[in-house]
């Protein structure tokens, strides 16, 4: 029974659980037993502690035994990004700046999934402060991809992404500012919901650009994304931009909201740089689409040329800005070099940040300049605006956007060592997060190289139950989440 636990999906498992076929520590042993046989392999994690997920999962048992079981994913499994605050555990965005620094609170979500009973397992592995497409730009390993261990899992969130299709955890949370949760688990074929800006808490999250940053779950199933969305969404107090908005029954909405669609197929998104194969693979899904009764338009997002160019001003200033608080000083790394404070300060960055970081340090730096922050910083808001002026006209016409996830399938480790082919992997991806909307990544199939594909789904602000939907209209009809790799 337990050789396949570790694919099993929190609803199967919830029922399992809520039945007694199967006990919170029986799951969590085989997860571990699974981490330790794949893991040197994969490299998803930068840190995990195997007797306190244990002691977790005899608490979850307890609660069960005594009939005061928390809900669907009391005993489940979950990882967590390391850019995300527990309390007494390291907390490091896999950087030097921050290798031994202990969380001294825990991350809303963090709060929200201990309140429902989840088994917090692990850090997982990242691009150093979440800046990249690949978890090469990790301070501790780079994570290979679960389909091919040759190959990246995609970024920020790769070590989230490679845990959940390597079997190494039920759920994973992730935080996207450009894609780095939709173009990782494009890359390892899974789930991913990045939800609409403000609806999930950030705060506990490390800053990367405030205006962009949001955490969102990967999940093997849409039903289980919507289960994670259920306990992580909702208004916050201690983050000044969460939304009040109502939060309905997410799982209810998968069936309750039936269809036919209006889907919109956005121009843009399918012309120069975008692989035959995962161009063919999003086409089938769109004729599915059509099969069921959707009416499929065609929309312009006439701004899509200049996302990239918005996106990284806008990004890289934010990240100058949030950045300058890792000092030397305070808190994380200390240069021992240092001949004084000037030096301290100069010192600890250069032997605590890796280059990429300093690389949008740098550029964010001079973005924010004076004599240049009309030139850049307020030109980039401007256009901003008008992309989110798009999608909102596309909106007046259509229910979703129906996109490729990634250009490509997972490229081999080393394969872009260009920085700007490297953000090119995020094309279709930053329009969602400078524009603040919901979108969704599923598996619609493999390369010929047996590399999974993705289908990204774009909603309307906070309709993240109608986007659920649309999702799983998808996936009931297709069986590419059922596949896992071989390791």
């Amino acid at each position: 029974m337990s050789a396949e636990l570790h694919y099993q999906t929190i609803a199967e498992l919830s029922a399992r659980l809520g039945r007694g076929e199967l006990t919170s520590v029986a799951l969590t042993q085989a997860v571990l037993a699974r981490t330790s046989a794949v893991e040197p392999r994969v490299g998803a994690f930068n840190s995990r502690d195997e007797a306190d997920a244990l002691r977790q999962a005899e608490a979850s048992d307890a609660r069960r035994a005594a009939g005061q079981a928390l809900g669907s994913l009391d005993g489940i499994p979950i990882g967590l990004k390391d850019v995300i605050a527990v309390r007494d555990q390291l907390l490091t965005a896999s950087s030097r700046m921050l290798a031994n620094f202990v969380s001294p609170y825990d991350a809303t979500v963090t709060q929200r999934l201990k309140s429902a009973g989840a088994v917090l397992w692990g850090r997982l592995n990242l691009d150093e402060f979440a800046m990249g497409s690949s978890t090469e730009n990790s301070a501790t390993q780079p994570t290979a991809n679960p389909w091919d261990l040759s190959c990246v899992p995609g970024g920020s969130s790769g070590g989230s992404a490679a845990a959940l299709a390597a079997g190494e955890a039920i759920a994973t949370l992730g935080s996207d500012t450009g894609g780095s949760i939709r173009q990782p688990s494009s890359l390892c074929g899974v789930v991913c919901l990045k939800p609409t800006y403000g609806l999930v808490s950030r705060y506990g999250l490390i800053a990367f650009a405030s205006s962009l940053d949001q955490i969102g779950p990967f999940t093997r199933t849409v039903e289980d994304a919507a289960l994670m969305l259920q306990a992580i969404a909702g208004h916050d107090e201690r983050d000044s931009t969460s939304f009040k908005t109502e939060i309905p029954d997410y799982r209810a909405a998968l069936t309750n909201k039936r269809g036919p669609w209006k889907l919109g197929i956005p121009k843009e998104y399918f012309g120069e740089g975008l692989d035959p194969e995962v161009g063919a693979a999003v086409e089938q899904a769109i004729a599915y689409y059509r099969e069921q009764g959707c009416e499929i338009v065609e929309v312009s997002l006439p701004h899509t040329e200049y996302c990239l160019d918005a996106y990284y001003v806008i990004a890289t200033a934010e990240a100058s800005s949030n950045l300058a608080r890792y000092d030397g000083i305070r808190y994380g790394h200390r240069s021992r070099q240092a001949s004084d404070v000037v030096d301290l300060y100069f010192q600890s960055r250069a032997e605590g940040f890796g280059e990429e970081v300093k690389r949008r340090i740098i550029l964010g730096t001079y973005v924010l300049s004076s004599g240049y922050y009309d030139a850049y910083y307020l030109r980039a808001q401007k256009v901003r605006t008008l992309i989110r002026q798009d999608f909102l006209s596309a909106y007046q016409q259509v229910d979703a956007l129906i996109t490729p996830t990634s250009p490509t399938p997972a490229f081999r480790r080393g394969a872009k060592a260009d920085p700007l082919a490297l953000y090119l992997c995020d094309i279709y991806t930053i329009g969602v997060n400078l524009a603040g909307l919901p979108a969704i990544s599923l598996p619609c199939g493999f390369s010929s190289a047996g590399l999974p594909i993705g289908l990204q789904l774009i909603g309307q602000p906070f309709a993240e139950a109608e986007l659920l939907a649309i999702a799983a209209a998808y996936e009931r009809g297709h069986d590419w989440h059922q596949r896992h790799p071989q390791l």
